[in-house]
């Protein structure tokens, strides 16, 4: 039995010695090494279930290795962000539990409290020193008594009101309690961050927040995620899972892809040449083994005996399909006049204005809760508009492929539900799984039994199977791993349709989408092309803006009262100036000026923070009990100064568009 050791090291570090683990029969991890360093980012991936999320689990002490060794440095702290949602949500609101994170911070808070005010009393022995010093060097290490204001900014970045904080955890969805596991994971700043499908639950906006927020941690982190977007921005290093085995790769994820599909090819090669030669040898021993040479025959056979057949990554063996032939239908296919989609007394988007033409294939954007969902099944008919006109064009075949797979009946197999859904023959049915990885005996598993990848994989044997020229698909790539993302996307290049998408997969927008249409601020906002080039469209119209604003600051007429317009000198002009420059940012000129005050005052803060702490290790002053307490209180205000003053630079920063 393998157990966490600790070393007394400078630095953080994850070791992993030859770690192996199996569930019955199933060897799921054999033998897997590697190391990650301080600020090293590093992406586990492979196939569903080639036992990511279960290594995660080791790494974090939740499960033990059958042999091999997990080393950590002595006290490095781990915080782990599980897929899964807290299962324990009584008596906790959501912000209780998100600062859960933070225990070390809360501890040692309330510990120097009690100690100062001993100290204040006249205790000073080197007992209540030397514990001040270690509760001081504990709060400062989990992020001083800013942690209140890091713990807000995370739970805005992912998209958590403020209001909702103080409800308890138990109204919470299962997507709204992942992304709360998320945030407590994030609060906690801890050495090693491990994170199982982080990007689960969050809208783009969010995503690219937590993108920036791990990066700007420097801690070492190991993730598992099957968005491509989130794992060539975060990932310095890759794990490759393969049949139990490892293959550590040190570079970002573009480069990984490019080199892994130059080795299959060398690993195919010599597999073909390995399996030529043993064909051979095979001939010259059945011929021979009782003839006159039977001898080289048996020499034959101790060769065949050495060689050792070639590993071969199983992801060679990819999951690859397409769609039917399509009949042509209408040029219109789907419209909107005026119409008003919502929910109860909610308006989600009104007035709203969509022509979608043959061929096409749309993109719908926008935050968790903007309304995305609803508008697609209001488009195809499922729900009706409050308002207005929703119109489906001439010889329409739709298929529908939901976020959800409550259609599917656990009790009937997979080959059952293709037969009972289709009117394809069990032949074609059995070709068909084939296609989607369920060859053989696997098409006879009940749906009950599957992984969520492989209930998505047999939606998409569906939705090929039911065929039609209108493919309308609700976060489609959910659950799939990276292969199978990438065959959808071929699969849908190829289809001649119409195609009208929600993802958050950035990748797959930019690879399919030719328009995106944006619910912004209840409004629908179409665009041409895919991902990139609605963040381009964005920041050339924020410029736009921004050049517009300078312009009529500075040709403002001076009021007649007396007062000063504003003029190119004015703080004003000169955001909106810079904004022109870089085409990326804009500010309002008094909350800009704002931002810059608080910014002059942070710093003055931090440095006075900085000398406070310089005499605090100072050993003379660790001698003065009454001096220890006075410094330890102004050190405690001027953290909470802090700490305020980067809220309201956040606050006042995001108004001016910082």
């Amino acid at each position: 039995m393998t157990m966490f050791e600790s070393r007394s090291l400078p630095y953080p570090l994850v070791e992993v010695v030859q770690v192996s683990k199996s569930f019955g029969a199933r060897e799921v991890l054999r033998e897997v090494s590697f190391r990650v360093q301080p600020g090293e980012r590093l992406a586990v991936v492979g196939r569903n279930g080639e036992g990511k999320t279960t290594l995660l689990r080791i790494l974090a002490g939740l499960l033990a290795p059958d042999s091999g060794r997990v080393n950590l440095p002595k006290g490095a702290r781990i915080a782990l962000h599980d897929q899964r949602p807290p299962l324990e949500v009584a008596g906790r609101t959501l912000e209780q539990y998100v600062a859960e994170g933070m225990a070390d911070a809360i501890a040692a808070e309330v510990e120097l409290a009690e100690l100062e005010a001993r100290m204040e009393a006249g205790e000073a022995s080197p007992e209540v020193l030397g514990a001040y010093e270690r509760a001081h060097a504990t709060l400062e290490r989990a992020g001083g008594y800013q942690w209140r204001s890091w713990m807000t900014r995370v739970t805005r970045g992912l998209g958590i009101p403020d209001a909702r904080l103080q409800d308890p955890l138990a109204v919470f969805s299962g997507g709204e309690l992942t992304r709360a596991s998320l945030a407590r994971a994030l609060v906690a700043r801890p050495d090693v961050l491990l994170l199982d499908e982080p990007t689960n639950h969050l809208d783009v906006q969010s995503t690219e927040w937590l993108e920036d927020a791990v990066a700007e941690m420097g801690c070492a982190v190991v993730l598992v995620s099957h968005d491509r977007y989130f794992l060539e921005s975060i990932a310095t290093g890759v794990l490759e899972l393969d049949g139990g085995r490892s293959k550590l790769w040190p570079f970002g994820y573009s480069r990984f892809r490019k080199e892994r599909a130059l080795a299959l090819a060398i690993q195919l090669k010599e597999a073909e040449r390995t399996a030529a030669e043993i064909a051979r040898l095979e001939r010259f021993v059945e011929r021979w083994k009782a003839g006159t040479r039977s001898r080289q025959a048996k020499s034959r056979q101790k060769r065949l005996g050495r060689i050792e057949r070639p590993h071969v990554n199983r992801t060679a063996r990819s999951l690859a399909f397409g769609f039917p032939t399509v009949v042509a239908s209408g040029r219109i296919v789907l419209e909107a006049h005026g119409a008003t989609v919502a929910v109860g007394d909610r308006v989600l988007i009104a007035n709203a204005e969509v022509i979608i033409e043959r061929g096409e294939r749309v993109a719908l954007v926008g935050p968790n809760g903007a309304g995305k969902t609803t508008l697609l099944e209001t488009l195809i008919g499922l729900r009706p508009p409050s308002t207005g006109r929703i119109g489906v064009g001439h010889k329409i075949d739709l298929s529908y492929y939901s976020q959800h797979d409550q259609d599917l009946r656990g009790d009937r197999t997979i080959v059952e539900t293709i037969l009972v859904e289709t009117a394809l023959t069990r032949t074609q049915a059995r070709t068909l799984l084939g296609a989607f990885l369920f060859p053989g005996d696997l098409a006879e598993r009940r749906v009950a039994d599957l992984s969520g990848g492989e209930r998505r994989r047999l939606q998409l044997a569906l939705l090929v199977a039911r065929g039609g020229n209108l493919l309308v698909l609700d976060e489609p790539t959910n659950h799939l791993d990276a292969e199978s993302r990438e065959a959808l996307e071929e699969a849908l290049d190829a289809y001649a349709g119409t195609i009208v998408i929600v993802s958050h997969d950035r990748a797959l927008i930019d690879a399919v989408a030719t328009r995106t249409l944006a619910i912004e601020d209840s409004k629908l906002v179409s665009r041409d092309g895919g991902w990139g080039d609605l963040l381009q469209a964005r920041a050339e119209e924020r410029a736009d803006a921004a050049a517009i604003r300078a312009e009529t600051a500075r040709t403002r007429p001076v009021p007649k009262n007396g007062g000063v317009a504003a003029t190119s000198a004015t703080p004003k002009t000169k955001v909106a100036a810079a904004s022109r420059h870089n085409g990326a940012r804009s500010a309002k000129g008094g909350t800009g000026r704002r931002v810059r005050q608080l910014e002059t005052k942070i710093n003055r803060m931090e440095s006075e923070l900085a000398e406070l702490h310089d005499q605090l290790i100072d050993p003379d002053v660790l001698r003065d009990a009454a001096r220890v307490s006075e410094l330890g209180e102004r050190h405690r205000q001027v953290q909470k100064d802090i700490a305020w003053a980067l809220a309201e630079w956040e606050d006042a920063a995001e108004d001016a568009g910082a």
